[in-house]
């Protein structure tokens, strides 16, 4: 092969970032471009790139052999894999395992319509994982299959966490219980459900802010200069507002 694979970046976060390193490191391919939902120019690249609006997509389908997606399996991919899989060679990595084939059935009638392969759900679980899995229960008949995450941070759930209403950031820890790991370990064989494998350990920062308490005189706890708009809290009122920190810990649902 002479020419490199041309790949075009769509939205740009943990996994775009991740997804531009590889890419650097492998000398068949080369980033044509990054496409966000931001203004472009506001867009900080770990290393330089050309930056466009996921909306000029449309008119770059000459450019890019493969888009690869890297936006949320919650609301994004849904969107973007049936979408982009009709104008480009895709790749993503959707990673709702219960809705897969629905997803799969929404994206590959307009690849096949269009002409295009769309690779999806091509990350560590589902993806990698799921080849070690089909590796194991090829090669031993006899077996009960196990699958524990974490400890670790889940991107996944971090965005659903950072996605409810109120909440302006927060992330999700999966925590693997140790005692159905001794079980399986131990060969006892159990029937666990996804609730005794596994817990949900979330963080967040809610948008609610507690604003300083109002003194006798009615006044504003803001005032401004006339050479400056910037707000400035007034002498007489209490310490500066903080966002509120909160955490629950539940088992996973």
């Amino acid at each position: 092969m002479t020419s490199k694979i041309r790949i075009g970046i769509a939205c740009y976060g943990n996994l775009g970032r991740g997804m531009q390193a590889a890419i650097a490191k492998n000398p068949d391919m080369e980033l044509v471009g990054v496409y966000t939902r931001r203004d472009p120019q506001d867009l900080q690249l770990a290393s330089p790139a050309p930056r466009f609006a996921i909306t000029e997509l449309q008119q770059h389908t000459d450019q890019i052999d493969v888009l690869i997606l890297c936006g949320g399996s919650k609301s994004d991919l849904p969107e973007q894999g049936p979408k982009y899989a009709a104008l480009y060679n895709t790749v993503d990595s959707f990673d709702t395992h219960a809705r897969i084939p629905e997803y799969f059935e929404t994206v590959d009638a307009p690849a096949k319509g269009a002409g295009k392969t769309a690779l999806i759900s091509a990350g560590w679980d589902p993806g990698m994982f799921s080849i070690n899995r089909v590796y194991g229960e090829a090669l031993l008949p006899d077996r009960e299959t196990y699958t524990f995450w974490g400890r670790g941070l889940s991107q996944g759930h971090s965005d659903a966490v950072r996605r409810v209403p109120g909440v302006a950031t927060g992330v999700q820890y999966t925590i693997p219980s140790q005692e159905a790991i001794d079980r399986v370990r131990d060969g006892e064989r159990p029937t666990l459900g996804t609730r005794e494998k596994h817990q949900r350990e979330c963080s967040w920062c809610s948008r609610t802010v507690r604003m300083p308490r109002r003194r006798a005189r009615r006044s504003s706890p803001w005032s401004t200069t006339s050479t400056s708009t910037t707000p400035r809290l007034n002498s007489s009122t209490s310490r500066p507002w903080r966002p509120s920190i909160r955490r629950c810990r539940t088992a996973v649902s």
